[in-house]
């Protein structure tokens, strides 16, 4: 079975950190992990520096990007400034999100979710009469910081809206880390049925990550997105700790028989080297631990 593994630590990851890294830097991680075959990075977001300062400069960090063969480069807009300043780079993949909860939407994107809805539909009609794939990452999809659970039926109201704007994949995102199998199975298992890729985005908050990734896998889900070592977390949301580490995701998906094309050894020695950037031992626990070659469960 083939996923398709999208590190997100050049945006996500990087945008929580207390150490803001140079838009050269942060290129430089981009092409660490092309190096190792990860096939999709999310590399920057195109948003207001002055609201996430570690974001700034993204058109330069793009242009400092090594274009390789296989690798699809995705950049998150908010809003349609956003996607303009996309259009303007050699981006392959527009990422758009917005929030389940109009509590978050409000903090996160200063716009109610009927907002964002309708801004998203002029957005995806400008990807596609444009030609660019998209995905639609729905934020805080199995719990608000603000408004607590969040009704799955909601959510795959949100997917199924999206879909019918014109996105191609569909992404539910675990922002505050409070899903558990059942949940992540439920919305999957559902939005497979819109006949779109379906995705995950989670969070190890409450050592749930990877149980939930494992659902996920199992009931269809074939995008999973994760930071290298671990790294990120939300500025808008309370409490928000990191991704599932991406080398620790593969190493759990290459144990289950699924194909990322991913060189696993190389995607250690990128944590290393992000571990020596920041300063700091990462969250991510197959790069300390050292990778080892499970039996594959399946073929």
């Amino acid at each position: 079975m083939r996923v398709t593994v999208c590190d997100v630590g050049p945006r996500d990851g990087l945008q929580n950190e207390a150490t803001t890294l140079p838009p050269e830097t942060r290129a430089e991680l981009v092409n660490r992990l092309a190096a190792a075959g990860v096939p999709r990075v999310e590399a920057v977001s195109f948003v207001n520096p002055a609201r996430v300062p570690a974001m700034a400069g993204a058109e330069e960090a793009v242009a400092r990007i090594a274009r390789r063969e296989g690798l699809e480069l995705a950049g998150l807009v908010l809003n349609e400034r956003g996607y303009d300043r996309l259009r303007a780079t050699d981006l392959d993949r527009l990422s758009l999100t917005f929030a389940a909860t109009d509590s978050f939407s409000g903090r996160n994107a200063n716009q109610t979710v009927d907002e964002a809805l309708a801004g998203a539909a002029r957005i995806l009609a400008r990807a596609r009469d444009d030609g660019l794939p998209s995905t639609v990452t729905i934020s805080v999809a199995f719990g608000c910081p603000f408004e607590g659970a969040v009704p799955p039926q909601k959510v795959l109201g949100l997917a199924e809206e999206a879909i019918e704007f014109g996105a191609h994949e569909v992404v539910f995102a675990d922002t505050i880390g409070v899903a558990t199998p059942t949940q992540v199975r439920h919305v999957v298992v559902e939005c497979v049925k819109f006949a779109r890729p379906v995705g995950v985005h989670l969070h190890n908050t409450r050592s749930t990550g990877f149980a939930n990734a494992w659902a996920a896998l199992e009931w269809g889900a074939t995008i999973f997105d994760a930071s290298v070592g671990g790294i990120g977390g939300c500025p808008f949301a309370p409490r928000a700790t990191g991704n599932i580490a991406t080398e620790d995701l593969v190493y759990l998906l290459h144990g289950e028989g699924a194909d990322t094309g991913i060189d696993l050894e190389a995607l250690v020695g990128v944590a290393e080297w992000l571990e020596g950037v920041l300063g700091r031992e990462l969250p991510g626990q197959v790069y300390r631990a050292g990778s080892f070659a499970p039996l594959a469960s399946r073929s």
